[in-house]
C-alpha cells in the first residue's frame, strides 16, 4: 500500500527552467554572448548549474573558469528564484487529491537548501509538504538513496510504502536504490542522454494527475 508520494522539484513539481535559463542567459550577456533560446536550455534545467553551464559555455567541473561561472550563475539565480517559475499544470490538483486521501507527500531535490527552501516557500508549498530534502541535506545527493531514505524517515513512512516521481534518470536510480516505486514525470525535462524507456522505472506519468494510478495500483517493490 502506498502511503506517501515523494517528488523531485525542478521538472517534476515546478517548471523552473525559465528562471534557471534566465540566470544562465544573464551570465552569457555579461560575458558578451547572445542569450540562448529557453527551449535549448530546458532539457538541462534538472542538472542545475552544472548542466546549464555545460550547455551555455561548454565547460564542466574542473575546467578553467568553471567555478567562476558557477558562482556567477548562482548569484543571478538567487536574485530571481521564482520570477517566472510555476507549478506544472495539474500539480496543484494532484497535491489536493493526495491530501484529500490523507496521503503524505514530500520533496527530494538535488538543489541545495540555500535555494530549495526559499523556492518551495515562494511556490506556496512549505506549509503543505511533509518534508523537504535538498541536495546538501544528507552527505550524498541523488542518485544515492540517502536523500530519499531521509525523506521517508522524516515523513514517517517505510520506503517500500513510498513512490518517487522524477524527470531524470538519477531519480529512478535513487528510487530503486532506496527500495521505492519509481515513476517518470514524462511531462518534465527528461534531460538524460538515455531515453526514459531505458531507465527501468515502473511507469510514466505523462500528466501530473497520472501519478494517482501508481498510488492506487502500486508497483511491487523488491
Amino acid at each position: 500500500m502506498i502511503r506517501a508520494v515523494l517528488f523531485d522539484l525542478d521538472g517534476t513539481l515546478a517548471d523552473t527552467a525559465p528562471d534557471l535559463g534566465g540566470a544562465l542567459n544573464r551570465l552569457r550577456t555579461t560575458r558578451g554572448f547572445a542569450p540562448l533560446p529557453l527551449e535549448q536550455l530546458r532539457p538541462h534545467a534538472s542538472s542545475g548549474a552544472r548542466g546549464l553551464i555545460a550547455e551555455g559555455f561548454g565547460l564542466v567541473p574542473g575546467d578553467d573558469g568553471y567555478e567562476q561561472l558557477r558562482l556567477g550563475f548562482l548569484d543571478y539565480y538567487e536574485r530571481d528564484l521564482a520570477a517566472a517559475s510555476r507549478l506544472f499544470d495539474g500539480v496543484a490538483e494532484l497535491l489536493d487529491a493526495l491530501e484529500a486521501r490523507d496521503l503524505a507527500w514530500g520533496i527530494v531535490t538535488n538543489k541545495i537548501e540555500r535555494f530549495t527552501l526559499p523556492l518551495v516557500a515562494l511556490l506556496g508549498l512549505s506549509p503543505r509538504a511533509g518534508c523537504v530534502v535538498g541536495g546538501d541535506t544528507t552527505p550524498h545527493a541523488k542518485p544515492h538513496p540517502a536523500p530519499l531514505l531521509e525523506a521517508a524517515r522524516r515523513i514517517g513512512v517505510a520506503p517500500a510504502n513510498c513512490i518517487y516521481v522524477g524527470d531524470d534518470e538519477r531519480d529512478i536510480e535513487a528510487a530503486r536504490a532506496a527500495g521505492m516505486g519509481a515513476v517518470i514525470a514524462g511531462y518534465g525535462y527528461l534531460g538524460s542522454a538515455r531515453p526514459p524507456a531505458e531507465w527501468g522505472a515502473d511507469g510514466t506519468a505523462d500528466h501530473p494527475l497520472d501519478t494517482l494510478k501508481f498510488v492506487f495500483n502500486p508497483p511491487s517493490v523488491a
